[in-house]
């Protein structure tokens, strides 16, 4: 298969990246390195379509005297019998802000990749190269990056430092020295002596002594209550101005009084009984 891909970076950045095995391996999209293995070998997990399959080989890169890479890898799968070659020639040219990554090589493989659909296959396998390419150049781009930052760093630090040395050197004048006398410090106002009269108290400032008043209660009711147990809290009826208000009692006359008008009533009757009773006889 033969693919090409434009990335914005000089060819020369590429090739410092694809001479170095672990900056390559960084670059492959997915690749799980194994430990103590080499720098190019771990799992890699390819989605084809609806379908993913892993595989487990390593991969080597070597530069040829044209100034093209040689990729040789085998691989074969983590779960299955299945198993992948792959001879992939990766040739740089210049072009106008970057260089094209022309791919050009052949792969082998058999298992389950073969029962996949041709298109679904390439379009895989073009998208992982279009990948690939990608992370090679922000690779590039990171390690240009860091070594401008450093330089303008430390050439930022030279140009402070002659700054803050010639701002000392203009800075130390006669005065400086102690050739001249320093003016006397301008005195402060005092409030005795002068003629402003003493503040009186209004109708506002008895306001706020009645604010003061009721916060100072509220406060004592809130000491009061600390250090007590939460039962006698919660049973305990409040004091001062949260005291609830007594209900109205209703007075109820004494016994005594309560029999008198029924003993009355019925003297009256007997009286009237036996008047009547006196009229007749005679």
């Amino acid at each position: 298969m033969e693919h090409e891909v434009f990335v914005p970076v000089p060819a020369e950045r590429l090739r410092e990246v694809l001479d170095d095995p672990a900056r390559v391996a960084r670059a492959v999209p997915g690749l799980q390195q194994d430990a103590g293995a080499e720098p190019v070998a771990g799992r890699l997990k390819i989605r084809v379509g609806s379908h993913s399959v892993t595989y487990r080989g390593a991969v080597r890169v070597s530069r040829r005297e044209d100034g093209s890479y040689a990729v040789e890898g085998e691989a074969e799968e983590s779960r299955g019998s299945g198993s992948v070659e792959l001879t992939l020639r990766i040739a740089l040219r210049e072009a106008e802000d970057g260089c094209t990554v022309r791919y050009d090589g052949t792969a082998s493989a058999d298992g389950r990749i073969t029962d996949l659909p041709a298109e679904a296959v390439e379009g895989a396998v073009t998208r992982l190269l279009n990948r690939f390419a990608e992370h090679l150049a922000t690779a590039a781009t990171q390690d240009t990056n860091d070594a401008n930052d450093a330089n303008g760093t430390d050439g930022t630090d030279d140009e402070r430092a002659g700054a803050g040395a010639g701002a000392g050197a203009e800075e130390q004048t006669p005065a400086d020295l102690g050739l001249t006398e320093e003016p006397p410090a301008p005195e402060r106002p005092s409030a005795f002596g002068s003629d402003r009269p003493a503040p009186s108290h209004g109708p506002a400032d008895e306001e706020d002594e009645e604010e003061d008043e009721d916060i100072a209660e509220a406060a004592h009711a809130r000491r009061t209550m600390i250090g007590r147990s939460a039962e006698e809290v919660d049973h305990a009826p409040p004091r001062g101005r949260y005291a609830p208000v007594p209900a109205p009692q209703t007075v109820s006359p004494p016994a005594p009084l309560r029999w008198a008008a029924p003993a009355a009533a019925l003297a009256v009757a007997s009286a009237i009984v036996a008047v009547r009773a006196l009229r007749r006889r005679r």
